[in-house]
């Protein structure tokens, strides 16, 4: 057969997008109970996707959690096997009030799809799904073995996907991994994303008197919780935004000039990046690009604190407690553990007398990096080129996505994050959208991707 996959996915892009935006009006909330049955619907909706394209095997296969939706076509002897992952679990939509249009009901505008998880992560998972089916259609059969597997449980960490891989070892082995749930340097920049950084996500609680207390009455004869805690964070990083917990930068790889100068190569302006985010300046650790602290530098970050009153007007309390939510990112070579042990150790030596702190452990995960002359990595580059009409741009990620780490450890296979996402299009945000443009020249993408890969492989 002549391979005419894009005049295929051109005569059928109305039709896939209607089925986009089927998808797209599921609520799968993971993290929400009330939405429980709407994440079960939809992966039962991405099963019947998968039959209807050609796959084999397909189930909704159970965890203690939401399932995990499975398929495959095994069809290519000889041939490379490729796992791909990808989930279809969204964020809350919360605030409501500020979406334009209702966030479960797609809507076009100005070349754009708006919809929750429109680009994180279901219109991704929809672009694999279609570009196997344009490739059946036209070559008559795969390329290579596929397998997929579609979480849904990402939104809250995959918290039962490495249970998961590991009671299904022999079934998910393959010679590639490739994921869809990353972004491109810029919305007409396409860009192979090599490595990601790790997670240590974590709680402070500082806890004082046995209830709250009258300021007027206990003010100045007890410690104040939130000036406690205020105080062990003030002391975690110095001025210039270095991080001061003894210890935290153990393990850390130093970067290469290579890869230093393949980074200030890219095209970046902080001066750009601070009108968008509408802040005066950028701020970060000295001596690193922005580029540099964004991907390859460890981070600690106070996401959240309270405690107190939190109404109108006022209430004159001491509060007996105060909390912190606190999150890492990670670079090779740290250990989570460890950090995790040094904050902790750090707040036990700075916490003030009068009250006591501890510290809950949440998500962990290790970074990853998979060599970028590796050849799924080039020939990922040489679809994107193909597609874009533009040479790729190679780049790190200052995100985390939890089962990389578990695949890295527990199938062992390079693996290749292909994004199409742009980081402007609201994920996790109010309006998320997704560029039709990217849509459609990913679906090509995805294609020469798949037609290149076995001779990239085997070096020809």
């Amino acid at each position: 057969m002549n391979r005419t996959f894009t005049a295929y996915l051109a005569s059928h892009r109305e039709q896939h997008l209607e089925e986009l935006k089927q998808f797209l009006r599921f609520p799968s909330v993971s993290t929400q109970p009330e939405h429980a049955q709407d994440v079960r619907a939809c992966a039962e909706y991405l099963a019947q996707a998968m039959r209807e394209v050609g796959l084999d095997s397909v189930a909704v296969m159970d965890t203690p959690g939401h399932p995990v939706v499975y398929g495959e076509r095994l069809a290519a002897p000889g041939k490379p096997t490729v796992l791909i992952y990808g989930h279809y679990d969204v964020q809350p939509v919360d605030p409501l009030e500020l979406w334009q249009t209702p966030p479960f009901e797609p809507t076009l505008r100005d070349g754009r799809l708006y919809a929750r998880g429109s680009s994180d992560d279901k219109g991704q998972v929809f672009m694999h799904l279609k570009a196997l089916e344009a490739l059946l259609a036209t070559e008559g059969e795969l390329p290579v073995n596929v397998k997929l597997l579609i979480e849904g449980e990402e939104e809250i960490g995959s918290r039962h996907l490495e249970g998961f891989v590991e009671r299904h070892l022999d079934l998910l082995q393959a010679d590639v991994i490739v994921i869809s749930d990353t972004t491109m340097l810029a919305p007409d920049q396409p860009s192979v994303c090599y490595g990601l950084r790790g997670l240590a996500a974590l709680q402070i609680d500082v806890r004082g008197a046995k209830g709250d207390l009258h300021s007027g009455l206990y003010g100045g004869a007890v410690q104040n919780p939130i000036q406690a805690l205020v105080h062990i964070l003030d002391s975690m990083h110095d001025d210039s935004g270095r991080i001061t917990v003894d210890g935290f930068y153990d393990g850390v790889q130093p970067l290469t000039e290579e890869e230093r100068q393949s980074i200030a190569a890219l095209p970046f302006d902080d001066a750009q990046l601070a009108a968008e985010l509408e802040v005066p300046t950028l701020h970060g650790e000295p001596g690193y690009t922005t580029l540099e602290r964004l991907w390859v530098r460890p981070t600690l970050e106070f996401n959240g604190i309270y405690g107190g009153y939190q109404g109108a007007g006022t209430k004159t309390v001491i509060p007996n407690e105060a909390h912190a939510k606190v999150t890492c990112r990670l670079v090779p070579d740290q250990d989570p553990e460890r950090v995790f042990a040094a904050i902790e150790a750090h707040v036990r030596r700075h916490t003030p007398p009068g009250v006591t702190a501890s510290v809950q452990r949440f998500d962990a995960g290790r970074a990853y990096v998979t060599p970028f002359d590796h050849p799924a990595i080039q020939q990922a580059a040489r679809a994107y080129e193909k597609a874009y009409g533009k040479p790729a741009a190679f780049t790190r990620m200052g995100g985390s996505i939890g089962v990389v780490d578990t695949f890295a450890r527990r199938i062992g296979a390079p693996i290749v994050m292909m994004g199409f996402a742009s980081s402007d299009e609201n994920f996790h945000a109010p309006n998320e959208f997704f560029r039709l443009e990217n849509l459609e020249k990913g679906l090509e993408t995805l294609c020469w991707y798949w037609l290149g890969l076995e001779d990239a492989l085997r070096g020809k």
